[in-house]
């Protein structure tokens, strides 16, 4: 499938061979692509062709991706796919940490990352749809505006990533329900595959923000040999809860 005409991606990696191979891939499901090769460069690409999402390589020489992700992120929400030739679980960490949304471990199947562009660009534009007409979430002392994108608990404003918003707004709509990290996947990424681990780590780091203590949570429960719950009273503005 195509995609909607216009939609910007700028790839950064300072290997010549993956730039011209995922750029191919890219371009030829519809996008409009933009090659970069550090760091520096990078976001000066960015500052002069707003991309709509960026393919962010984690080694870079110059400014590293770590360091690029958190600028583009001091400039707006552009969504962000890490690539990392490493799959320690310290690096996903890392890269979510700072605000990517999504990563890819080299060595990685181009048709896969085309397939994890359109679904993280799917799913901001999904969100933008729902904050449109979506109601204020409350739960565990926790605010969440879908319009404004912002999240607060006990008054503090939390810091959270694209994927980590859409995660807590998935349990915040349905209090009290289990759902398996195939369930989490399909609703909250839009996928139908991929590595379960992306829900783990996602869990784990959404722990670290909204619990008192992430070694033992009492929000976002794990409930063994099934998946997650999220345990926090559901409130919503302007409707009843149900």
């Amino acid at each position: 499938m195509r995609q909607e005409e216009g939609q910007r991606v700028l790839v950064v990696d300072d290997d010549p061979t993956v730039t011209e191979v995922v750029a191919g891939y890219l371009g030829r499901a519809g996008f409009v692509v933009d090659r970069v090769a550090d760091g520096r460069g990078a976001l000066a690409r960015a500052a002069t062709h707003p991309p709509d999402l960026v393919v962010l390589d984690l080694m870079l020489p110059g400014l590293d991706g770590l360091t690029i992700c958190r600028e583009l992120r001091r400039s707006g929400p552009v969504p962000v796919v890490m690539l990392t030739a490493r799959g320690d679980e310290e690096d996903r960490i890392l890269g979510l940490e700072v605000g990517a949304d999504d990563y890819v471990t080299k060595p990685f199947s181009p048709r896969e990352l085309v397939l994890r562009v359109a679904s993280v660009l799917r799913r901001s534009a999904a969100a933008g749809a729902e904050a449109a007409a979506g109601p204020v979430l409350r739960g565990g002392g926790i605010t969440l505006d879908p319009a404004a994108r912002t999240v607060t608990q006990d008054g503090t404003e939390l810091r959270l990533t694209l994927r980590e918003f859409d995660l807590l707004a998935h349990f915040l709509r349905h209090p009290g329900r289990v759902f398996t990290r195939e369930e989490l996947m399909e609703r909250v990424w839009g996928w139908d595959f991929g590595d379960l681990s992306t829900v783990t780590v996602h869990v784990r780091r959404l722990r670290h923000k909204v619990e008192a203590d992430p070694a033992r949570p009492r929000l976002v429960a794990t409930v063994w040999g099934v998946g997650y719950r999220f345990d926090g009273a559901r409130e919503r503005t302007g409707e009843a809860g149900g």
